[in-house]
């Protein structure tokens, strides 16, 4: 069985497939329907309108409904477009069982426990016949699939077909008066429309479901007996054939298969069997563990059945229906029913060429499954899954090509999987011992070879080479070297497909493809949802592959794109030019022909051959928002200007490009504020003064207006707006504009129209306007504020601007490639019309530079009338003719070209330095210097298991910070951050961005474990801790790059571990102060600690002296044995541990301690508690420590920021590991 689709629901009583989509109903006992696309796996909709489980559905072959019955009495006809039900069917008077829609007339059967089976017509909604005979419940009613019967079964245990040819002629209508007559006395008197044809009776309880076969004269039952029976009909009787017997509990449901000569049957044994009808025995039986079956439905025109259970519903496939073939230059090896084919692509001939062999067994998927051929001694290996996998070869000599019925004597052998590695050798898979064998054509093993990775299949990989399949990577074995010539990891691959020059492989999984070079060199990965079938190479190197329904591409940069649409699967063999050659599921060639200008068009702008891409933009062949969407993605604008026409679309292309002439244009012909608005802002990032100004107009934006003088120092329109805020009436602005133009009398007058007599008498005295200010303080007497005194005042005015006038000059680069190449085009056949032609095809009709002068002087054409009279519109208007432009400023000509040669394009911004940094490397401290945090804990993360980053804040803001300097340009500029890279240098390329600089070096920690050790020697454990723990942190921040040095940094870590992990028992010992055994402990398990020999020396003194005081006398001698060991310099320790030896002689322990020196352990580092040899523990990813496994998951007590027992990559701290 191969499971295609799988849900999780209420127990399913009803299924039924669509006839076109790839949808299935099934109804529940909880009384939903549910409407499942099988190949997305998604959930379309749900129907609950039933009261009561629903034990029948059906969808209609060619209109949008289904029916469905259930325990409420009622059938429903519901419209799926819809989402709702249209009509309820009322009349039986129990449950309803099943219901069919007639696959011609508007008809359905409905099966009930009140007894009877129902004919309805659904386009009158009324019961056309009620069939009556049964004695007991009726499980199932159907039609015949051609001719004028229904079969039902019941459980008075009989399974009755009904003939209902008389309801069909009185459907249709009477053709003669005869007939009519009959027809009218049939109504008045009664009359019969169906009648019972024959009782089949043999089953020894209630029978469950009966089915007619789709084309012979055959019905199959199951029944509550555990019995299938086989029964055949002809005009006059129907008899019992044969009983199938194997299930073990009663059979639900049972039915023919379309295709093939088999019966499917299921039941509430858990099990689904599969019998052959012509041997009339089981040919296979699948078992779900908890669930019982109850339905079965199979697809009304592909190889798909699906069968409900307790617990959900499975969708799937008997066999396999992949063809097995292989292609070799010009020509197609494929099989084929049981023949070996020949098909040449060129002339596109079929040739028969030897029979192969059909499988013993009668077990399902066991044809063949792969094909392996070797042009040169013109042999083929098929391989199947008889005996669990076996191969067989074939020899096919020149002159037995043709119809050859004799199958040729193949030489068989086992193997899982087997492909042709060279002229006359070929590698078979021996799972068993993960060997390939290799053998030659006499199928004599030649050599084994032990593989690298615990192999299932093996693949083609070049001549000498097998591409070998694990769970979840692939890698390529030289068999004559026995090296790994590359490693992947990669989803569970199921075909590999090499391109023709075996530079690239394509890796097909069931939902996705991994594209990689000859050794296996990752290239892209392309997901999909729905199943991966088939794919080839083109000839430039593109993948074409096809899905269930689509014909997909693939570029070599891992972009993606749909070809066409499919009806049913098949499977690419070759692709060349515009033409596939595919095979169908019945084992057709079949050609399609396809549209390759969209990738061809990809393909060319990736590869930048911008020739083909002119030809293919002059053609016009590409249109459509993908390919728009596709040019914006990928950079080119400025090309994808070319092919849009809406002037919304064009307008935003025109500024992403920066293109300033079409974006004015388009902008005229839209005349929205809002894209006036973007416009501004636009041309001001190009510093176009002029087209910022004129945007500005248009919108009436007077505060923007107003500061945009200011910045380009044009004091005269200043005054001007000042004049206009006046006539608007609007006081702020007016006030604005006078504090911009640093005019005092104007803001006292100001202030003192706005009724602030104080603020104007303030800033009347303050600038020495004394004949203001007297009259103003005469005015507010005692209220005249006091001003302080001791100060110097002085008049605020604005800095000078650095630019006068003018807009800012743009850098003169070339033209881009595609502007040049359409007017170099045009000019080179000089054909003046066609030239015009292509300018309007720009978008460059709209842009009458002439124009844009007029309405940047007069305020926009055709608004003159209106503006005239601005001082009577309510808003005060916008008065250009007041404005009286000087002549410098009239014409904005850097917004305009005055011919095509004079168009020139701002250059687009380079990629961040940061961003340089961050691209390709793997390392932490380079992101985090970079300034990209959040990638940096991620590789932390990932390589280490750290989890908790606030230690690390710190040092990741000195690396950002110390790997930037400032630099500040122009007093009204913003400063200019500058990348510092480690190991610049003046004879550097410019276009070469080192890695960063970092302030975090290996030399540094070395000098801070120096005194670290040094804080230890002095007893200063607190101080030690701290810079021992600092020294920690900061590891895995360190960038070295050497090899070696990468030894070095692990083995500081090792290092420095055993320090904090030993410095934090000594710490909790002295907190210990009321638990003298505890003490001892913790002073033991110091001494167990990797330290250097001075401090191993001061942890034995301390362990032996406090095991001494406590008595444990045994323990402290061990103490001092292991002092003497080390040769201590300080005669004095030697002297006190010989008394300690002395003094302990003969004598025990007084408390039995949980340390025991002759077995080997480890402290946890949580508990410190020993972990003696064999027991269970966890580590932290990152410093190693040991811990008893209920730590796992928490945060490591000793590095405190790795998460215990975590998963991690490891430590990477240098380029080279990377490379």
């Amino acid at each position: 069985m191969l499971t295609k689709f799988e849900t999780k629901s209420n127990r399913v009583k009803g299924l039924t497939f669509h006839s076109k989509r790839p949808w299935i109903l099934a109804s529940l006992h909880s009384g939903v329907i549910q409407l499942w696309d099988y190949r997305m796996g998604t959930l379309i909709d749900r129907f609950d309108e039933h009261d009561g489980p629903v034990r029948g559905v059906h969808f209609h072959k060619s209109q949008p409904l289904f029916v469905s019955g259930g325990d409420d009495y009622k059938i429903k006809v519901w419209n799926y477009k819809t989402h709702r039900c249209l009509f309820t069917l009322v009349g039986h008077l129990d449950y309803i069982r099943t219901v069919q829609f007639h696959h011609e007339y508007p008809w359905i059967v409905s099966a009930s426990d009140d007894q009877t089976i129902r004919i309805w017509n659904w386009q009158s909604r009324t019961c056309i016949s009620v069939l009556t005979g049964h004695n007991h419940y009726v499980m199932c009613a159907s039609f015949h699939p051609k001719e004028d019967l229904v079969v039902s079964a019941s459980l008075d245990q009989t399974v009755r077909v009904w003939d209902i040819g008389a309801l069909r002629k009185k459907t249709v209508s009477p053709a003669d008066d005869i007939s009519r007559l009959t027809q009218m006395n049939t109504d008045l008197f009664g009359g019969v429309d169906a009648v019972v044809k024959y009782v089949l009776e043999g089953h020894d309880r209630g029978v469950n479901w009966a089915s007619f076969h789709p084309s012979l004269p055959l019905i199959v039952s199951g029944a509550d007996d555990r019995q299938i029976k086989l029964w055949r009909m002809n005009d006059t009787k129907a008899w019992e054939v044969d009983t199938l017997r194997g299930h073990m509990n009663n059979v639900s449901c049972v039915m023919f298969h379309a295709k093939q000569d088999i019966i499917v049957s299921n039941s509430e044994d858990k099990s689904i069997r599969v019998w052959d009808v012509t041997k009339r025995t089981g040919v296979q039986t699948f078992r779900r563990e908890h669930d019982r079956f109850w339905i079965l439905a199979a697809h009304p025109e592909m190889n798909l059945l699906a069968a409900g259970h307790d617990s959900g519903m499975i969708v799937f496939k008997l066999e396999r229906e992949r063809p097995a073939f292989s292609v070799s230059g010009d020509s197609l090896y494929y099989i084929k029913d049981r023949f070996l084919r020949f098909y040449e692509f060129s002339t596109q001939k079929d040739t028969q060429v030897i029979p192969v062999r059909r499988p013993g067994s009668v077990s399902l998927n066991q044809g063949p499954k792969t094909l392996s051929y070797s042009p040169t001694e013109n042999a083929v290996l098929v391989c199947s899954d008889v005996d669990g996998g076996s191969y067989e070869l074939y020899v096919v000599s020149k002159d037995t090509v043709g119809r050859n019925d004799s199958v040729q004597d193949a030489r068989k052998g086992p193997g899982a999987s087997a492909v042709f590695i060279a002229r006359n050798r070929f590698a078979v898979l021996d799972k068993a011992t993960n060997q390939a064998l290799v053998k030659n054509l006499k199928n004599e093993i030649v050599k084994k070879s032990p593989l690298p990775i615990p192999t299932d299949a093996i693949f083609y990989a070049g001549t000498g080479n097998v591409l070998c399949r694990a769970e979840e990577r692939v890698a390529i074995f030289d068999l004559q070297q026995r090296v790994v010539l590359g490693e992947l990891q990669s989803p569970s691959v199921k075909y590999v497909v090499w391109s023709g020059d075996m530079e690239t492989v394509a890796l097909l999984s069931k939902h996705a493809i991994v594209i990689a070079s000859k050794k296996l060199v990752h290239r892209c990965t392309l997901h999909e949802t729905i199943r991966v079938k088939s794919g080839a190479w083109d000839e430039n190197g593109v993948f074409i592959y096809t899905t269930l329904n689509h014909v997909k591409y693939c570029l070599p940069n891992g972009d993606s794109g749909i070809i066409r649409t499919l009806d049913v699967p098949i499977y690419i063999t070759r692709v060349s030019g515009n033409t596939i050659f595919c095979l169908d599921r019945d084992g057709k060639n079949r050609v399609l022909t396809i549209d390759a200008t969209e990738y061809i068009f990809k393909l060319s702008l990736l590869k930048k051959r911008y020739d083909q891409v002119m030809g293919m933009i002059r053609s016009s062949r590409l249109c459509g928002q993908a390919v728009i969407a596709y040019l914006q993605q990928k950079g080119y604008p400025e090309v994808a200007l070319h092919f849009v026409k809406d002037e919304r679309t064009r307008f935003n292309l025109a500024l992403e490009s920066g293109n300033i002439q079409i974006a004015v244009a388009s902008a005229k012909e839209i005349d929205e504020k809002d894209y006036w608005y973007k416009l501004g802002i636009e041309a001001l990032r190009q510093g176009n003064t002029s087209i910022v100004e004129y945007a500005y107009q248009r919108t009436k934006n007077f505060e923007r207006l107003s500061f945009l003088y200011l910045i380009t120092g044009n004091t005269d329109k200043l005054s001007k707006m000042m004049k206009i805020a006046e006539i608007k009436n609007d006081v702020m602005g007016q006030f604005h504009n006078a504090l911009y133009l640093g005019d005092v009398q104007e803001r006292v007058k100001i202030l003192e129209t706005a009724g602030q007599l104080p603020l104007a008498y303030i800033t009347a005295s303050l600038h020495g306007l004394t004949e203001v200010a007297e009259r103003l303080a005469a005015e507010l007497g005692d209220d005249a504020p006091g001003l302080p005194e001791g100060k110097d005042p002085r008049l605020l005015i604005p800095p000078p601007a650095l630019t006068c006038s003018g807009d800012w000059p743009l850098l003169r680069v070339m033209k881009g490639i595609f502007e040049g190449g359409l007017e170099g085009a045009g000019r080179s056949v000089g054909q003046d019309d066609d030239e015009e032609a292509a300018g309007a095809d720009w978008g460059d009709e709209d842009l009458d530079i002439v124009d844009v002068d007029h309405v940047v002087q007069n305020g926009g054409e055709g608004e003159e009338q209106g503006e005239a009279n601005a001082e009577e519109d309510e808003e005060g208007g916008w008065d250009m003719e007041d404005l009286e432009l000087p002549a410098d400023v009239e014409t904005p000509k850097a917004a305009a070209a005055v011919s095509r040669s004079a168009l020139f394009v701002a250059p687009a911004p380079g990629m961040p330095v940061s961003q340089i940094w961050t691209q390709k490397s793997p390392l932490a401290g380079e992101h985090a210097a970079a300034g990209d945090f959040a990638t940096a804990m991620r590789l932390l993360n990932r390589q280490l298991g750290i989890k908790n980053f606030e230690p690390l804040k710190p040092l990741f803001m000195d690396l950002h910070a110390g790997s930037h300097s400032y630099l500040r340009a122009l007093a009204l500029a913003p400063v200019v951050p500058l990348a510092v890279e480690r190991g610049w240098s003046e004879g550097a390329s410019p276009n070469v961005r080192g890695p960063p600089a970092l302030v975090l070096r290996f030399p540094q920690l070395e000098e801070k474990l120096k005194l670290a050790y040094k804080a230890t020697t002095e007893g200063k454990f607190a101080e030690a801790l701290r810079l021992f723990l600092a020294i920690l942190h900061a590891a895995p921040l360190i960038v070295v790059e050497q090899r070696r040095e990468v030894d070095e940094v692990k083995e500081l870590i090792d290092i420095v571990r055993e320090y904090v992990l030993g410095l934090k028992l000594e710490v909790r010992r002295k907190e210990t102060r009321d638990d003298p055994v505890r003490q001892q402990e913790l002073a033991a398990y110091f001494t167990n600690c990797k330290l250097q020999k001075g401090h191993l020396r001061l942890a034995l003194i301390s362990a032996m002296t406090v095991c001494f005081r406590g008595g444990n006398f045994a323990t402290a001698a061990h103490f001092a044995r292991m002092l003497l060991d080390t040769n201590p310099a300080a005669e004095a320790q030697a002297k006190r541990a010989r008394q300690v030896l002395q003094a302990c002689a003969d004598k025990q322990d007084a408390a039995q301690l949980n340390y025991d020196f002759r077995n080997p352990f480890v402290v946890c580092g949580a508990t410190f508690a020993p972990i003696y040899r064999g027991q269970k523990h966890v580590a932290c990813p990152y410093c190693g420590s040991h811990f008893v496994p209920d730590v796992e998951g928490q945060l490591c007590p000793v590095c405190e920021i790795a998460a215990v027992g975590a998963y991690a990559s490891g430590l990477l701290c240098s380029p080279s590991q990377a490379r």
